[in-house]
């Protein structure tokens, strides 16, 4: 079974020309790339788009991967500068979070969710909405040590950072993850009343 050989053992049968073995790496690490791809593109068209750069850029740089971390830090690493420079290039407009326009996107990303009541009104619906409302670095950070399970280290590798700034930029972005609750939390209670 691929499934259960190791990331390093399936990058060994990639490079030896095994392209299961790659396919297999991709649907081990998929959700998570598309998770982060999303944080930072904030539309899942956007999102597929640099998930599927990501995994084509992976596999061409496959060869310099050196085991010196995780390979999902090599490859979230990977999805960092790809969103980046993807967002440079749609300039995208980094709007006040009090813009009706951005409203309007947040509704139609979570629009599959208002199908279900019970679900929009978990947990996850809210900390999702809200992590989707930080700007991408806030969101990146959030996902990578929750979703992503990094080390601040591992963090701050994927980012081209130190791993102090990172544990300042993870406790920031923590305090605002928690005023965007707050606030999404705030109206809900308004709207029960």
């Amino acid at each position: 079974m691929q499934s259960k050989l190791s990331d390093i053992e399936l990058i060994e049968q990639t490079l030896s020309g095994n392209q299961a073995a790659y396919a297999d790496l991709v649907k081990r690490h998929q959700r998570y790339i598309f998770t982060l791809a999303m944080r930072f593109a904030k539309n899942r068209e956007d999102a597929e788009e640099i998930a599927q750069d990501c995994f084509i850029k992976a596999y061409r740089a496959l060869g310099t991967f050196q085991q010196q971390s995780k390979f999902s830090t090599w490859l979230y690493s990977i999805v960092y500068t790809t969103a980046m420079t993807f967002l440079r290039k749609k300039r995208v407009d980094t709007s006040s979070i009090d813009d009706e326009n951005v409203y309007i996107q947040l509704e139609n990303q979570h629009g599959s969710f208002e199908n279900n009541y019970a679900e929009k009104k978990s947990r996850s619906f809210y900390l999702n909405q809200a992590i989707g409302q930080l700007l991408p670095d806030d969101a990146a950070i959030i996902t990578l040590f929750y979703q992503g399970e990094q080390s601040l280290e591992e963090i701050a590798e994927t980012l081209g950072m130190e791993a102090n700034t990172v544990k300042v930029k993870l406790f920031r972005a923590r305090q605002r993850l928690k005023d965007k609750l707050e606030r999404l939390l705030q109206n809900e209670v308004k709207e029960l009343l």
